[in-house]
């Protein structure tokens, strides 16, 4: 072949991979704009802006599964919008797996600092406050985050043990004294092997649960750095596994 040829080849190959970023790109901004914006407080008068995405001809005499997505620490903020900003996790809100899988999904923002502790509580309250509003299964309740908002994830798994059907953590950090309180909940971790600040602790709490009786998955991409988020959400079998797990399940799918 032909250096002419190698160019001209190149060349397609570069538009082609052009085309499909800003496809995705138009994409990415069109399930932002499907999220509602609204704002939560409680009666102490406590709260955080948040997205919401309803499912397209939501009936109330169905029962819907819901996600909760706790962002990263980049994100924090009161725009209502930053919480997007890493928006992989939409695929969950895109026609295709809503076809398949309608679900609820709720990006609550945090204004400032990391995801554990009071915004984390005030993140679980709103979905207190959804299910008050809207038919969702308590049966089929999901949360998942990155970085800080893995973090959150873990965090509000030990302080609702019997509350979510199961957990995404990415590239984020719990505590290992957790273990035997969150060890029957599923759940599918990911990390880059090169975010050491992580991927070690993810690692070490997975040994611990599995010491604890449990056994949770748990994905790692050589040579990733800390955005493994983008590799974790495009993961072809992560939605199957996600709505697959139930709190009625006498054991958890493995």
């Amino acid at each position: 072949m032909s250096l002419r040829t190698n160019a001209l080849a190149w060349c397609l190959l570069t538009c082609v991979a052009l085309l499909s970023s800003a496809a995705q790109a138009a994409d990415v901004k069109d399930l932002r704009a499907s999220l509602e914006k609204r704002t939560f407080k409680n009666d102490a008068g406590e709260g955080l802006p948040y997205r919401l995405f309803i499912p397209k001809g939501y009936d109330a005499k169905k029962s819907y599964p819901v996600i909760l997505f706790l962002h990263g620490f980049g994100e924090d903020g009161d725009d209502n919008e930053k919480q997007l900003l890493h928006a992989d996790v939409l695929r969950f809100v895109s026609e295709q797996d809503q076809a398949a899988r309608p679900c609820f999904l709720v990006a609550p923002q945090n204004p400032s600092g990391l995801w554990p502790g009071k915004p984390s509580l005030l993140a679980l309250q709103i979905l207190d406050s959804l299910e008050k509003e809207f038919s969702i299964d308590p049966d089929r309740r999901y949360i998942t985050g990155l970085s800080s908002g893995g973090m959150g994830t873990y965090f509000c798994l030990n302080e609702r043990p019997d509350y979510f059907a199961a957990a995404v953590p990415v590239c984020g950090s719990g505590k290992n004294e957790w273990a035997e309180k969150i060890a029957k909940i599923p759940a599918w971790g990911f990390c880059g092997s090169n975010d050491k600040g992580f991927a070690d602790k993810m690692k070490s709490l997975n040994e611990a649960v599995e010491k604890a009786g449990g056994k949770w998955k748990y994905t790692e991409y050589p040579g990733v750095g800390h955005n493994s988020w983008n590799k974790a959400y495009a993961e072809p079998e992560l939605g199957e596994w996600l709505f697959s797990q139930s709190r009625k399940q006498a054991e958890p799918s493995k």
